[in-house]
């Protein structure tokens, strides 16, 4: 295991892992450093975990290649653990209509329904986790991580609050003093405090002694 594919074509997400993961003896590529196009995995699993499973075999299976997935969201405790899987299209009746939408379209009128339904929930009610699950595969499932990313949804005018980030990060006030959004917060402390570092920082610990393994053989 020299090559680890980051299943993903958003090099930003790539610049980040390739960071977290930085203590691994492996070259870290995006699926763009490939050289060609590769069509985009179903995510029909019903948990972030089954997500990123089958998007890692997938893209396992197109490379020829270890590749690690991800698949992330926001659980809300006041909605019984919603949007979960549905994070990124919450506002639309399907998947597809959403991915129609850039996100500048698709991310305010998702936020817009999740505060709609949390209009009258009291703020210490508002408990709620951004959850970023990994999965990486080769011809099975070599290793999987879940990472959670603690704070509140908040109420208007409070928020929406902030430039960074995206998706629901400007109504999310981050744990535990709950007063700057993830939208408020640098990009560098977003990266310390997120999910996606959290999952990461696990992965690069479960991956260490299978990459030394190989490097042994």
């Amino acid at each position: 295991m020299e090559q680890l594919v980051i299943a993903t074509q958003n090099p930003g997400k790539v610049a980040e892992l390739r960071e977290l993961l930085a203590g691994l003896r492996l070259e870290i590529l995006g699926l763009d450093d490939l050289g060609r196009a590769f069509d985009e995995p179903s995510e029909h699993g019903r948990t972030f975990e089954d997500n990123a499973a089958l998007k890692a075999l997938a893209y396992a299976e197109m490379t020829g290649l270890p590749c690690l997935a991800d698949d992330s969201g926001l659980e809300v405790d006041a909605l019984n653990g919603r949007p979960g899987v549905d994070s990124a299209w919450y506002a639309y009746p399907r998947e597809a209509d959403a991915k129609a939408q850039p996100r500048s379209v698709r991310d305010p009128k998702n936020i817009e329904r999740l505060l709609g339904e949390l209009e009258g929930v009291p703020l210490e009610q508002r408990t709620a986790r951004f959850v970023c699950c990994m999965a990486v595969g080769r011809t099975g499932i070599l290793a999987t991580t879940r990472g959670t990313f603690e704070g509140r949804i908040g109420i208007p005018p409070r928020v929406p609050a902030g430039s960074h980030g995206f998706g629901y990060d400007p109504v999310f006030l981050v744990a535990p003093d709950f007063a700057r959004t993830s939208a408020e917060l640098l990009p560098r402390e977003k990266n310390q405090l997120s999910h996606r570092a959290a999952a990461a920082r696990q992965m690069c610990h479960l991956l260490a002694p299978i990459v030394a393994e190989a490097d042994a053989d």
